[in-house]
């Protein structure tokens, strides 16, 4: 795969040549030629002063710039780009010198020596300007490549961040389950194989489901009754839960595993025994592109003060919906005496970016 991209790169880098450079050649040829309405000239011209403007160039931005100047050897960088300058001017000043001047400008050979440092400024000017060009869309191109890469790798952590989220969910339930419903089958019990059916299609969903990138809402909420059936098992009469959907679901989907935290929470805080039979209840509805999911539950006032609500399970709960749901989200919490309120709105993808009035 690493070869393939090299190779990759280094095709892109040789198109890029091949198109500036023969840019450059027709300018130097027919922008000039169009002009006097000397074809031959201007193409001998050009198939000279094009290769050694391409070798100062190539040697400046490759060499000198990147083996000399990107790794800090700053002394022996000038001193090359000074010499290779004298160099190629030299050589472009003595093509037209003994070629050019005596074939279409003999009065200049007479006029001016071979050294006349006005004519080598000249030379130099127009030499370097064209390799200044071509290391400024080199480098302009280099560093477009570099931010595709920095955003692929960016990319590629923030779906790290977020698998390594996902596992973060549900650690140790699987296994206080699997201990229930054996307790259950001890006994015989009548609900053991729905319960074996329940924990199956939730282990379906982790295993599979969750690595899809959004689901339909209402499978998220199958995976949630599942995981409330399967934690009833342990409360039994001592937990009343009410679930409630006002409005059609249809069209709405939700990132895997977002809710299962909150649901979480609402188990660990609104079962803690109390003077009263503990409640969870969990309201949903839609309003044009917006779904609004409620979870409250009971609250012990005692249990307050050793737990708080600030855990890990809300903690994931925010960073993944500061990563997937940008400015297309609100979550909100309430607490009183007996209770906590957790609000979470989310935007459908498929409408503008714009939070919800009222």
């Amino acid at each position: 795969m690493h070869n393939f991209q090299l190779m990759h790169t280094q095709r892109k880098e040789l198109w890029f040549n091949i198109q500036f450079w023969l840019l450059y050649f027709l300018y130097e040829w027919i922008g000039n030629a169009a002009v006097a309405d000397e074809y031959r000239r201007y193409f001998i011209n050009a198939s000279v002063i094009v290769p050694l403007t391409l070798l100062s160039a190539l040697f400046t931005v490759h060499v000198l710039i990147k083996e000399l100047y990107m790794k800090n050897r700053k002394q022996l960088f000038w001193i090359c780009l000074v010499a290779s300058m004298f160099v190629f001017v030299l050589a472009r000043r003595s093509f037209n010198y003994y070629y050019t001047y005596p074939h279409y400008y003999p009065e200049g050979q007479k006029n001016t020596p071979w050294l006349f440092w006005p004519k080598l400024l000249i030379e130099g000017v127009y030499n370097y300007l064209i390799v200044a060009l071509y290391a400024l869309f080199y480098f302009i191109k280099a560093w477009y490549q570099q931010q595709r890469i920095a955003l692929a790798l960016q990319q590629d952590k923030v779906q790290s961040e977020l698998e390594l989220l996902k596992a973060q969910v549900h650690p140790h339930f699987i296994f206080n389950t699997l201990n229930n419903i054996y307790s259950l089958s001890l006994r015989q019990h009548p609900q053991t194989p729905h319960l074996i059916y329940r924990l199956s299609s939730f282990l379906d969903y982790n295993l599979y489901d969750s690595k899809s990138v959004s689901i339909p809402l209402a499978k998220e909420l199958d995976y949630i009754f599942n995981y409330i059936e399967l934690e009833k098992i342990r409360y039994g009469e001592k937990l009343d839960v009410s679930i409630n959907i006002y409005d059609s679901l249809d069209g709405f989907s939700i990132c895997p595993l977002l809710l299962m935290p909150l649901v979480e929470n609402c188990f660990k805080h609104g079962s803690q025994p109390g003077p009263e039979t503990a409640w969870i209840r969990m309201d949903i509805n839609t309003h044009r592109d917006w779904v609004t999911i409620k979870l409250e539950n009971s609250f012990c006032a005692e249990e307050r003060k050793d737990n708080g609500r600030s855990g890990i399970g809300l903690e994931n709960v925010r960073r993944r919906l500061a990563i997937l749901y940008p400015g297309r989200h609100e979550l909100s919490f309430f607490s009183e005496n007996n209770s906590y309120l957790v609000i979470l709105k989310l935007k459908s993808y498929q409408y503008e970016n714009k939070m919800p009035v009222g």
